[in-house]
């Protein structure tokens, strides 16, 4: 269900309460989509396995207090334009536009790859949401650039474990989750055609010692 456009009482010096009533509807969305991102990290945190589980079960931690600063932030924003930030998970699912996160108990790197889908997903409506702010608030749309730096770091990190020496993605071609955590759950098998013998393997590096 959308949330219900309201106008505030108040909001701040040089806005309208019309436009401040705008940015408080741009900003609730943003900050459901922060917090289901927080909850996603923690569930990814607890149900990554395999060989690479411990670097991305503590890499996801700091991911996660920052994606909570911003959440933080954003309620904080709410409020001083004169609205009411709704932090309850009920409001947040009842007004929320996308379906919960859908991997389980899977490879760390499978969960890599659904993540940097997610990650795509609320980068790609933060930025839509900035281009609004920026006729109107400045300083929402500040708030919302400052996120989107974040973000995209955030992202890199995630993409660093899904990308090859040629800089191609795993999931490139993936249109959901678990499309992604498949590619990228695979992406580390090299195709038979490519894969050398180990006597073509040893003379190939032993030309490429002489020629040193």
């Amino acid at each position: 269900m959308p949330p219900q456009t309201s106008t505030p009482r108040y909001t701040v010096p040089g806005l309208s309460t019309k436009d401040g009533g705008r940015m408080i509807d741009v900003l609730r969305m943003r900050l459901h989509a922060l917090n289901d991102l927080a909850l996603t990290l923690k569930h990814i945190h607890w149900n990554v396995t395999g060989p690479h589980f411990i670097a991305v079960h503590e890499m996801l931690d700091p991911q996660t207090l920052a994606v909570r600063d911003m959440a933080d932030g954003t309620a904080e924003r709410i409020s001083a334009l004169g609205g009411v930030p709704h932090g309850t998970a009920g409001v947040l699912v009842s007004e929320r536009t996308w379906e919960d996160y859908s991997v389980g108990r899977a490879d760390a790197i499978a969960h890599l790859g659904a993540l940097d889908l997610v990650y795509t997903g609320i980068i790609e409506d933060h930025r839509k949401a900035a281009a609004k702010a920026a006729s109107l608030d400045p300083v929402t749309e500040d708030l919302l650039i400052e996120h989107l730096r974040s973000l995209e770091q955030l992202q890199w990190f995630v993409r660093a474990h899904l990308e090859n020496s040629a800089g191609v993605l795993a999931t490139t071609d993936a249109r959901s989750e678990k499309q992604a955590a498949a590619a990228a759950g695979t992406s580390r098998t090299i195709p038979a055609k490519q894969t050398a013998s180990p006597r073509r393997t040893a003379k190939k590096s032993a030309v490429t010692k002489r020629g040193k």
